[in-house]
């Protein structure tokens, strides 16, 4: 799988890093950073709940 994170959408709530911190990082304004785009079946489900809790809708995964 594959995570795409659009950045400008981000409202910097850092639920994506609580939920999914190997994946996400947030910059110094707070603005999510993807920290890798392929993910592993070990880290799926950390990335649904992010994508579930991203309140700008921001990420999405996507079959690689």
């Amino acid at each position: 799988m594959k995570v795409e994170l659009e950045a400008d959408k981000c409202v910097a709530s850092g639920q994506c890093v609580v939920a999914a911190m190997d994946v996400f990082d947030q910059d110094d304004d707070g603005i999510a950073i993807l920290l890798t785009e392929q993910i592993g079946d070990d880290q799926l489900d950390d990335v649904k709940e992010a994508v579930a809790v991203c309140p700008a809708a921001a990420i999405r995964l996507v079959q690689a």
